[in-house]
């Protein structure tokens, strides 16, 4: 872990889940030597994760794990098999979940018609406007400090998967609801989002707090999908897309390395293009 931690410069999250999925491989292993691993007990392996109910996908993952590590034995002289023995799995077309822009107004509004607190309220708002107004990831906003944007400013920048910065972009809404925030806040934490008990000053909101706080609203705004904050940075995609942004432009926007990850949001839209031609038939 310290080669992904100080060579690769990996997230903490990524060593964290490399370290689980590679422990599994130890466990189900076990005396196993590595220069003994062969392709026949990696697919013992395979079966063993299918049989314990993991996707196809969450399976990969496990593989792109175990290639990172077969590729790391080979770089230090360790004699093993080749990672290219191992394959991934292919996968179903991903099927992601967002709201319409009539759903995202709701949840948009429901601080203001359910939060009697104004501190909280308006905390509340201003992540709720961040997250579907900047297609932020919830990491990525927990993590704002108050030195990273100067609140009427339009652009700031963040560093997101891998230690990449991109430019994040703000609406005129989410830049009021922030000043409204940070006008009310007198914490003294560096981090723009914290916890309204003020619990430990130099702390950011957890990760879980923001995604317990997104359930929380779209209950209250009557939305029968599960809403998580990564659902209304699909839905902060999906309405680019379907106002004619190009999908280069989308890709830039929410920092993925690869167009294919952005791609799925233009088949939402040809799902959406079918409704349209659907009235057609009426």
């Amino acid at each position: 872990m310290f080669y992904l931690k100080y060579e690769k410069n990996a997230s903490p999250k990524t060593i964290e889940n490399y370290s689980l999925r590679l422990n599994r491989l130890v466990d189900f292993c076990w005396d196993i030597k590595v220069t003994d691993l062969n392709r026949m007990q990696l697919l013992d392996y395979r079966m063993a994760l299918h049989d314990n109910g993991l996707n196809v996908t969450t399976i990969n993952y496990h593989i792109v794990a175990i290639r990172a590590f077969l590729k790391f034995l080979l770089k230090n002289d360790i004699d093993c098999i080749s990672p290219d023995k191992l394959e991934l799995a292919k996968t179903p077309p991903r099927d992601i979940q967002y709201l319409e822009e009539e759903e995202v107004n709701k949840i948009l509004e429901a601080p203001a018609l359910h939060n009697k607190k104004p501190l909280q309220k308006a905390r509340d708002e201003a992540i709720l406007y961040f997250l579907y107004g900047t297609g932020l990831r919830v990491s990525e906003l927990v993590h704002l400090k108050k030195s990273d944007i100067k609140v009427d400013a339009h652009q700031f920048h963040v560093i997101g998967k891998w230690s990449k910065m991109r430019a994040i972009f703000t609406t005129k809404q989410a830049r009021e609801k922030l000043k409204t925030y940070l006008e009310l806040n007198d914490s003294t934490s560096p981090y723009i989002f914290t916890s309204i008990s003020h619990k430990g000053e130099n702390g950011f909101l957890s990760r879980n707090a923001v995604e317990e706080l997104v359930r929380k609203y779209s209950r209250l705004a009557w939305i029968t999908k599960k809403v998580t904050p990564h659902t209304l940075r699909h839905s902060f995609a999906t309405s680019l897309i379907r106002k004619g942004a190009d999908i280069r432009s989308v890709q830039s926007l929410l920092g993925h390395s690869s167009i294919t990850t952005t791609q799925i949001y233009t088949h939402v839209d040809d799902r959406h293009l079918q409704k349209v031609h659907d009235l057609l038939e009426e």
